[in-house]
């Protein structure tokens, strides 16, 4: 089967080879591709930067196809259901944190990036019936974690002013997306104008150009402050979204593209009362519940752009210059 894999011997990082087939022990199931997509992850992988790298896995965490073969009979009823994966693997029984054995797919263990996929047979979803496939393979791993920042952690009501940082990036839309399913007065930052514009078609109330050095006075003057703020960056930002939140808000970051802030405004957490959390990916609660929301608010994914897998480099590289807003999907 054809599949993308990664070699850090190459200058592009990656290659596009013939992988063996996979098989199904008694606990998984084989699932042929029909979409799958790129996360940071990928990309941070490419360039050494993800542990426990290792040449010749099949990159790829986010998926969705059909089921071709199991390992064992009870879960024969999978057979040619059309699915999506859960790339979130032992997670563990707690609700507030993963365990000590949790992984994502993609790495270590072989990915989406290929025709074929043998991932727990527990990994599983029927596919939401109103996505195409483009749309089902761009959802998992962003939807998954922005879901987790915004409802689970950030506890997001109606009517709630919120801040999604970035916009452009998977979880970011996803975010924005679900923040405004779920009846929340949204605003994104970007400093993107074409990006800026597509935010404004989705809904969003408005947009911050967080290069300026006035965007903070311009968003505490037209909202007022924000009850919740997803981000994906941190590093030295993380104090401008200190000054914007509302005394008594939440800000919960699931990244830290910018790395770690040089300095923190501890007076203005404290005295302004700030929650200040962390999140990653999510529970299988959590995941059944975001495709509950998309399920009933029809939400779609929005698709950057979609390439044949053979010319996964040119994708890695739309993703590695930013370039996209939405999901960059690759098919088989």
């Amino acid at each position: 089967m054809k599949s993308i894999v990664l070699n850090n011997e190459l200058d592009a990082k990656i290659q596009f080879i013939d992988s063996p087939l996979p098989s199904a022990n008694q606990e998984e199931v084989v699932v042929k591709i029909k979409a799958a997509a790129l996360n940071h992850r990928d990309e941070w992988s490419r360039k050494g930067l993800y542990p426990n790298l290792k040449n010749g896995v099949i990159l790829g965490s986010d998926g969705a196809g059909v089921v071709e073969s199991v390992g064992a009979d009870p879960h024969s009823y999978w057979i040619g259901k059309e699915v999506i994966i859960n790339p979130a693997i032992n997670w563990g029984t707690s609700q507030l944190a993963q365990s000590k054995d949790f992984e994502i797919l993609g790495m270590p263990r072989n990915g989406t990036l290929a025709e074929y996929v043998s991932v727990p047979a527990d990994r599983l979803h029927e596919k939401p019936a109103h996505l195409s496939w483009a749309e089902a393979g761009a959802l998992p791993l962003a939807g998954l974690t922005a879901y987790r920042a915004l409802v689970f952690q950030g506890q997001v009501k109606a009517g709630d002013k919120v801040l999604v940082t970035g916009i452009g990036g998977g979880v970011a839309q996803f975010a924005a997306q679900f923040a405004l399913a779920l009846g929340a007065e949204v605003y994104v930052s970007s400093s993107s104008d074409a990006k800026s514009a597509k935010a404004l078609d989705l809904g969003i109330s408005g947009v911050f150009n967080y290069k300026l050095e006035t965007w903070t006075q311009e968003a505490l003057e037209k909202t007022g402050g924000f009850d919740l703020i997803i981000d994906g960056a941190a590093g030295d930002t993380l104090n401008n979204l200190i000054a914007v939140a509302k005394p008594g808000g939440k800000i919960v970051f699931y990244g830290a593209t910018m790395g770690n802030p040089g300095k923190l405004e501890a007076r203005k957490i404290f005295w302004n009362q700030l929650k200040i959390m962390g999140s990653t990916m999510g529970s299988d609660q959590d995941f059944k519940e975001m495709l509950e929301l998309v399920s009933s608010k029809k939400i779609r994914p929005v698709i950057d752009q979609v390439f044949p897998l053979h010319d996964a480099v040119e994708a890695f590289d739309r993703m590695k210059a930013g370039a996209q807003f939405g999901k960059i999907v690759l098919t088989p």
